[in-house]
């Protein structure tokens, strides 16, 4: 069998001439900032997450920035979020002023643990992020139960879960704002950076939208400091014609993790992910848990089978963050985990050859 790259970005671009015939046509008309393109994919993507309104946005690092500013929390109040996520999710805290804490994640789908949670939260607490990793929806409403309790805000971390619904309601529509990042590895990718806010309280909407754009919803109408944030046309035309298939990437995505369940199942010294067969999964990683991880991870490559590590660390371990607490879950986390090849390029057979291969190194080791 031929080298199975973890991803090919090329491959995965739906529609090519139709792409690259509306680019052709943008450039043409010099269309390159704002305009019904963009306002376009804003409606349908609210649409599609069944949200009131979408703020399209330059990354998806601005999107958690502007969502957190946007509430107005207390200056050094204190902000909740996971050990294991992309440094975005802590760095949006810090920028915004706020006092940064981490809490330990669970080893069924890696999202944030609610045992921690309870004894993080206290008075100082202002906002919790949660973080929908690798396309797994966390448990959304009972964080919200102690949430609304306690006052707290709550944003939606869904840079990885396009698709994903916690019973059948998607992700980024519970909390106060939910933020998306359009990476081009991302499930919706772009072919550059982008990002969104997603919200139903329209004062929020507003607030998010003027932050992007200087404090201005439309040319000179500044009424405060805020940011140049915006995503650019071509982004949004590509990102609204891969939305219209975008069911058939999560159809596919959940046919291949299904495979590697069937195949992996009864490996020993490999966990898996343990998941609510009511949720609806996007698979934008297919990460297992496993006893000599490196060492897979060099025979897999010596087999031509790409293999990358989400995350290397967690994120209490970079000295920066000045946090030294060492959690029960997530201690030593980064050396045990590898994401394996699963993106709508790949066939059910490369998934079997994959799966095939982990199972003949664990067959023959002590």
């Amino acid at each position: 069998m031929k080298k199975i790259k973890f991803t090919d970005l090329y491959k995965l671009i739906p529609e090519k001439k139709k792409i690259f015939s509306k680019i052709n046509s943008l450039v043409k008309n010099s269309k390159f900032i704002g305009g019904e393109e963009v306002e376009n994919f804003e409606k349908n993507f609210s649409k599609f997450v069944k949200a009131k309104y979408c703020i399209s946005l330059g990354n998806g690092t601005d999107a958690i920035e502007i969502a957190l500013k946007s509430l107005n929390l207390k200056k050094n109040s204190e902000v909740i979020v996971p050990v294991n996520t992309w440094i975005s999710t802590a760095e949006a805290v810090i920028t915004n002023n706020l006092k940064l804490v981490f809490c330990d994640i669970n080893l069924d789908d890696y999202s944030i643990s609610m045992e921690d949670l309870k004894k993080k939260i206290n008075k100082k607490t202002s906002a919790i992020i949660v973080v929908h990793l690798y396309g797994n929806p966390s448990n959304i409403r009972q964080i919200l139960k102690i949430a609304n309790k306690k006052k707290i805000k709550v944003v939606e971390d869904c840079a990885q879960a396009h698709g994903t619904k916690f019973k059948n309601k998607h992700v980024g529509t519970f909390g106060n704002l939910g933020t998306f990042s359009f990476f081009p590895g991302k499930n919706l990718g772009g072919f550059g950076d982008g990002g969104a806010i997603v919200t139903n309280s329209k004062s929020l909407y507003l607030i998010c939208k003027r932050l992007r754009n200087h404090g201005a919803l439309k040319k000179y109408d500044h009424k405060f400091s805020g940011r140049n944030s915006r995503l650019d046309t071509i982004n949004a035309a590509i990102l609204d014609i891969k939305l219209k298939s975008y069911s058939k990437v999560i159809k596919k995505r959940n046919e291949l993790a299904n495979e590697y369940f069937k195949n992996l199942k009864n490996t020993k010294k490999i966990q898996l992910f343990r998941l609510n067969k009511s949720n609806t999964h996007s698979f934008h990683q297919f990460v297992i848990r496993c006893s000599y991880r490196n060492e897979l991870k060099k025979f897999l490559e010596k087999n031509q089978i790409q293999t990358l590590i989400h995350y290397p660390y967690m994120l209490n371990e970079l000295k920066f963050f000045k946090n030294k607490n060492k959690f029960k879950n997530s201690y030593n986390l980064g050396k045990k985990i590898l994401s394996l090849p699963i993106s709508e390029e790949h066939s059910i057979d490369q998934i079997k050859h994959i799966s095939k291969k982990i199972n003949f190194f664990y067959n023959n080791r002590d």
